[in-house]
Order: C-alpha cells, then structure tokens, then sequence
C-alpha cells in the first residue's frame, strides 16, 4: 500500500475519535458549501428585498419565550427573554447541490438582505454575546432562509391599577418593520408560533403566567400602512404577599381598636392612648402600602381598605371623645346649684317628644334621646359600639371580598 494514499485519505476524511463524538464534514462537501457561497454572494445586492417590485416578502414568525420577568410596577414595565426567529424565501440564495442547507454563523448576517424588524414598545433591548453572538442563519436550496437570534427585553406594560392588588393585567410585545410598509413586508404567525419554557425557572415573583394571545393589525400612519404583530402574555397576581403586610395588619389594628369599649370610661389615659397608638399605626400602614405603587391618581382597592379601616379606628377613637364630653357635661349639669329648675329653662312642655337631645322630658333628663320608637342611652354608647363596630366591619368586608374577587 502506498503510505502517501493513506495521509491523503486521512487528511479528506477526517479523523473518527473512538467514543465517536466528533464527526466531521468531508473536505469535499466543505470545498462544495465554499463554492455555494461565493456562486451566491457574487452578484447579490444585501441592499434589496427579495421579489422588490413583484410582490410582498412574507416574513413568517416564530417566538420561544425563555423566561419573563421580573414585573416592575413602579416603572411599568417586564422583562421577556426570547428566542426571536424570522423566515422568508429569497429567490436569488437558491443553489443546486447534494448539500440540502447551509448552516452559517453570525458572519454572514451582514451579507444577505435581512427584515428591518424592531420592537416598537421595548425601553431596552439587548442581544446575547457570550461565548459568540447568539445568531443562526441557515439557508436552504430552495431559496428559505431562517434567522434567529436570542434577545433580552424590556417592554413597557402599562398597568391598570383599580383592582390592585387582586389585579390582572396584559403585558404586549408589540413589533412590525421599520421601513417597510404592508406593500412591501407582510407579517405572518405559523399556526404554532409561540412556545414558552419551564415556568418555574421565570422569575415572576408576585403574578402567575395564565396565557398568551397573538394578533395582527395594520397600522395606518402618515408614512404609510404597517404590519404590526403583538403577543400579549395574560398575568395574575398573586395577593400573599399583601395580604401578610397589610390586610392582615389593617384588620388586627382594628380589632384591636375595638379594645376600649370594654375599658371603662374613666380610664382615660388608656383609652386615649390606645385610639391614638392604633390610629397611627393605620397611618404607617397606609404609607407602607403606597411604596409599591407609582403615584397613580385614582384609588386602587388597597387603597379604599386601608382607608375604610382608618375610618373605623379613628370612628373608635372619636367615639370615647363623644361618650366622655356627652357624660361629663351631663354630669356637671346635674351637679350644678347655680341652675335653674330644668322645667323654668325649657322650651318644650311636659308629655312631648323631645326636640333636643336634652330638655325638659325625664328620659332627655336621664341622658336618653327618644325619636320615635329608637332610644339611646348615652352612658350605654359602648355597649352599643361593642355590637355596631363588628357588625360594619364584617359587612363591608363580606362586599368588598366579593366584589373584588368574584365581580
């Protein structure tokens, strides 16, 4: 055997590793794909569509979503990791070979015609670099091309807040040509176009992925009609977290309001400081609640508990204020000598209704006010609160649960 037959034949074919990992190409289908390029790229003009002046390219899309998030309420807007993938038919990339296609690095994107895709909602947008630039093209024998690229963006989403934080919202990526209008680019969703990953590595934090939606619409503008695409990804948030820092605190607060309608009235300091610690506690609450928030100008449904609950600690508040002034005075009134008989001082007569809150009538004397058949007692106000605040309170809890979850 010749030894020179040997080297040539190990240098054509190249060499088969025991565990057969690697296999490479022939150096003759290398010399082949060489040629197909250059026969390509001789006379080609990477500055003109494909068919310019004939007909429309069609761009088909296709997405693979990596990962989404994190949400940011604050600046209104998420980040999507996405793999972004183009095809079209470009006739004058067509080539006669035993090669089926040609799978090309990032260097040849240059050097071909490529869409002008751009997204039009995006901040910020970058494309991954590491270890080489995350670009595919690949060019088949009838002309297809295939262009992808892995990109990282962050895209506005603009939240409405009104039922926050038992809200859900839909976040779009939104994309169409740049240059080219509908004459010139058309658009195209495959039937399978979009697919995402394993949702547990995302990084969503506080919403939970419940789908997508994709569409297409002409957008009519003054330099012309444009085909833009969006794909809308449907979130739900998830309320644990507020519900531990600031429902559940906002209800013990006020329970805990509540307290002093069994202390007794003449305990003053610790009925006081009671209502005065709970009610700026609620004020604290209120503040924490508002950090997670832009400063939106309508009321969110956070808002509206915490304020109904600041309602009800100030209400007990003002309530001993009332009951201590109503009683006190009483009390001097009847304690005092330098006063007229309360019959001499009147102005209604005995055996009518009362047209004050006190006069004449024995039950007024009594600190009663009778209207009709409804009598209050003044000294029983806390017994009445005892019953009247819970009650409120579990109502407008029964309506608001409701409305907001099942409305």
């Amino acid at each position: 055997l010749d030894p020179s037959s040997d080297s040539a034949e190990e240098y054509d074919y190249d060499y088969l590793g025991v565990n057969k990992t690697w296999v490479l190409t022939p150096r003759a289908q290398e010399t082949d794909a060489t040629q197909i390029l250059n026969t390509l790229l001789k006379d080609y003009d990477s500055k003109l569509r494909p068919d310019i002046g004939i007909k429309p390219t069609n761009i088909d899309v296709d997405i693979y979503v990596n990962s989404i998030g994190p949400v940011s309420v604050i600046q209104m807007e998420y980040t999507i990791d996405i793999f972004f993938a183009q095809s079209w038919y470009d006739r004058r990339l067509r080539f006669n070979s035993t090669l089926k296609a040609l799978t090309l690095n990032s260097n040849m994107v240059s050097r071909i015609w490529i869409p002008d895709t751009f997204f039009r909602n995006s901040k910020r947008a970058d494309s991954h670099w590491i270890t080489t630039p995350n670009q595919l093209l690949r060019i088949w024998n009838d002309g297809k091309v295939l262009y992808t690229l892995r990109l990282t963006i962050e895209a506005e989403c603009l939240l409405q807040l009104q039922n926050f934080p038992m809200d859900t919202h839909s976040c779009p990526l939104i994309f169409s040509s740049y240059g080219y209008p509908a004459e010139e680019i058309v658009y195209r969703w495959r039937r399978y176009s979009i697919e995402v990953s394993d949702q547990r590595s995302w990084r969503l934090y506080q919403f939970d992925f419940t789908g997508l939606r994709n569409t297409s619409e002409v957008l009519r503008t003054g330099a012309g009609d444009y085909m833009v695409m969006t794909v809308s990804f449907d979130l739900s948030r998830r309320m644990g977290y507020f519900a531990i820092q600031t429902y559940i605190p906002c209800i013990l607060t006020v329970v805990l309001s509540w307290v002093s309608f069994w202390i007794k009235r003449d305990s003053t300091p610790a009925r006081t400081s009671l209502g005065i610690t709970t009610v700026l506690t609620m004020t604290t609450l209120s503040t924490i609640s508002r950090k997670h928030l832009p400063r939106v100008s309508y009321v969110t449904a956070m808002d509206l508990f915490v304020s109904v609950c600041f309602i009800f600690v100030f209400a007990a508040l003002i309530e001993y204020a009332t009951l201590n002034y109503l009683v006190g005075n009483r009390r001097l009134l009847a304690g005092s000598t330098l006063l007229p008989p309360p019959q001499e001082e009147t102005t209604c007569c005995p055996g009518k209704e009362c047209q004050q809150f006190f006069c004449c009538i024995e039950d007024c004397q009594r600190g009663t006010w009778r209207e009709g058949r409804v009598r209050i007692h003044i000294s029983r106000l806390d017994t009445y609160s005892r019953v009247f605040f819970p009650t409120a309170f579990l109502l407008f809890n029964i309506v608001y649960w409701i409305a907001y979850l099942y409305l």
